[in-house]
């Protein structure tokens, strides 16, 4: 069975020029209220489209399940491998198992959902999908998310799973969600032990 431990961790400083405009690592972004965040720069490199899609990263999510996009992202990220996705992305996936035996259902990542590059035409302000540590749940078992009360019932069930997750509550302005569930650990950076974070030369 493939897991995180099976794919290369790259440093994005160290990318080819074109990729490093594309993920843009390490730079400092502004988020919607004007905050100051550094994208991420350590990356998992996904090599195919197969092993994304046979690489388990919990029990029962597997990667490519977070990496689905559109014609949204640039068009290098998006039909081009490898790919490369911030660390942070198997804390999220955690999160997302742990929502799963709360509510005992399989739970359901939209397009677009999961990681988005700096260069993905939603990606006009920083937000947490950048750093591959948001998600967007549209459906819980049998259950889609496009009204007020499913949003809130399972915003209420990420709530507390621990202080640190973010849910969106249900709405139609900015911060707010009506047609999936928004729940994010923030700008987290994952750093695997083995990385050195000196600047290249």
């Amino acid at each position: 069975m493939n897991t995180a431990r099976d794919l290369p961790v790259v440093d994005g400083l160290r990318l080819s020029a074109d990729l490093r405009a594309l993920l843009r690592p390490d730079e400092p972004v502004s988020d919607r209220a004007g905050r100051i965040h550094r994208l991420p720069r350590f990356f998992y490199e996904v090599r195919s489209w197969s092993q994304a899609k046979e690489l388990l990263l919990t029990p029962h999510l597997r990667l490519s399940e977070l990496l689905i996009v559109d014609s949204r992202e640039h068009p290098r990220l998006l039909e081009d491998f490898p790919h490369y996705v911030p660390c942070a992305i198997t804390l999220l996936a955690r999160v997302l198992e742990d929502f799963r035996a709360r509510v005992g259902a399989s739970v359901y990542i939209a397009a677009n959902g999961g990681y988005r590059s700096p260069s993905h035409r939603l990606s006009t302000v920083a937000g947490p999908h950048n750093w591959a540590s948001a998600a967007d749940v549209y459906r819980v078992g049998d259950t889609f998310l496009n009204s007020a009360s499913t949003i809130e019932k399972y915003a209420g069930i990420v709530r507390d799973l621990a202080p640190e997750i973010t849910a969106l509550p249900y709405g139609h302005l900015p911060g707010e969600s009506d047609d999936h569930l928004h729940l994010d650990l923030g700008y987290l950076h994952l750093i695997p032990a083995s990385c050195d974070e000196s600047l290249p030369a």
